[in-house]
């Protein structure tokens, strides 16, 4: 698919319906992505045609339909250049993965004494797993501090890292309220050099720019599906070597080998992971929605985001009062979050609904980077491959009645 915007457009068949008689203006990507019809069409295929268990039966539709589901593990693992499909593994979400490895993996491998390290541009789902790992193992918890302007001050890494005790380092590939995009890279080698394991959080970067594991040198990565144009699905990758060492997270059936009356061994990866019958539907809409990111292509994506996000940056900065949380426009991902003088996001969000523009009001799970910043709320405009000028000037124009008709 070459990029051509409205063919994209219409490939969404949410984005041809109106609310309270307006055009629907949906900048509220950051928390959830609307789904091509590639995507609704393979997982109406599922269900029309070919839905069985997988992995249990030997009868045609339950060979089909695990056929389809490791061929979608397939797809997400060449998708983010992973070493095996093996190393793929399906949850309900980057929450539930980022939990797993905190209960397995952490579980195993944090004593007492040790430093985890994350930052205080965290999602609460990459900051509430560790905080009660700490507290559980009676290790430490501490945060790479956030600037004033939004970017993470990295030079307390070295300090940090140098005793020994520094067993994890967790952080966002892109942080889901000030755009900031880390140095992901730099931390990472610091971090392994130190040997610790390292834990990125992929939510709010795999469905905006090109993410490859190997390169990026992290020993995990989770996101989700439903952000990238996919189901309500999600990923956790990890190295393979770290996966087999770890225990399981659940019990049940398909995650096991054998069972006997007193004790239980553990199916391979990915296997060992997914206890019961898995997201089967899900996992193949999802790898629907690889293809249809990887036609169009990520760095192509990306670029489209960017220039919508710089375009959003000044115009938003024509609002009198508005003050926009982060870094300048050229060192963030595409979203912007921001607070108006005297109006509370809440109410911001409620008269652009008026207008059928959809933005996010509220702490955005972060609530201790809102603490950093000093507002108790922000709303946030996010933004994807189907959004264009026209969506940040119907943004603009909404937020101008907001303060005409709230601002005395």
């Amino acid at each position: 698919m070459t990029w051509q915007l409205n063919t994209i457009r219409q490939e969404f068949p949410i984005l041809q319906r109106t609310v309270n008689g307006k055009r629907l203006v949906f900048l509220d990507n950051a928390a959830s992505s609307q789904k091509p019809l590639a995507v609704i069409n393979a997982i109406t295929d599922v269900y029309t045609n070919y839905y069985a268990n997988v992995h249990r039966g030997i009868y045609s539709l339950a060979e089909e339909a695990t056929q389809h589901y490791e061929e979608a593990r397939r797809k997400i693992a060449r998708f983010i250049n992973a070493q095996s499909p093996s190393e793929v593994i399906f949850v309900r979400n980057a929450t539930e993965g980022l939990n797993l490895i905190a209960y397995t993996w952490g579980r195993k491998n944090i004593q007492a004494g040790d430093r985890i390290i994350i930052t205080e541009i965290e999602h609460h789902s990459n900051l509430v797993p560790w905080q009660k790992l700490a507290e559980e193992k009676n290790a430490e918890l501490t945060f790479i501090p956030v600037s004033g302007k939004g970017e993470l001050d990295i030079s307390v890494l070295p300090a940090l890292l140098e005793d020994g005790r520094t067993k994890l380092v967790a952080f966002t590939l892109m942080s889901n309220v000030l755009g900031t995009i880390p140095p992901a890279q730099q931390i990472i080698k610091m971090a392994k050099n130190a040997g610790a394991t390292v834990v990125v959080d992929g939510a709010q970067a795999v469905a905006h720019f090109p993410v490859d594991v190997r390169t990026l040198g992290a020993d995990f990565m989770a996101f989700s599906g439903h952000k990238m144009c996919g189901p309500g699905i999600g990923v956790l990758w990890g190295r393979h070597s770290i996966l087999n060492e770890m225990p399981p997270f659940l019990y049940g059936g398909d995650m096991i080998r054998t069972v006997k009356k007193y004790f239980t061994t553990w199916n391979d990866i990915p296997y060992k992971f997914e206890a019961g019958t898995p997201p089967i539907a899900e996992a193949i809409g999802l790898g629907a929605a690889v293809d249809f990111l990887s036609d169009i292509g990520m760095e192509n994506i990306h670029r489209h985001e960017q220039e919508i996000a710089t375009y959003a940056y000044n115009r938003l900065l024509e609002i009198p009062g508005l003050q926009i949380l982060g870094p300048e426009a050229d060192k963030r991902g595409g979203l912007i979050a921001f607070s108006l003088d005297g109006i509370h996001p809440h109410d911001i969000a409620s008269i652009l609904d008026e207008d059928g523009i959809c933005i996010r009001a509220g702490q955005h799970c972060a609530e201790p980077l809102h603490m950093c910043f000093s507002v108790p709320a922000s709303a946030r405009a996010s933004f994807y491959l189907y959004n264009d000028l026209n969506d940040v000037d119907a943004l603009v124009e909404g937020l101008k009645k907001v303060v005409k008709l709230l601002r005395r």
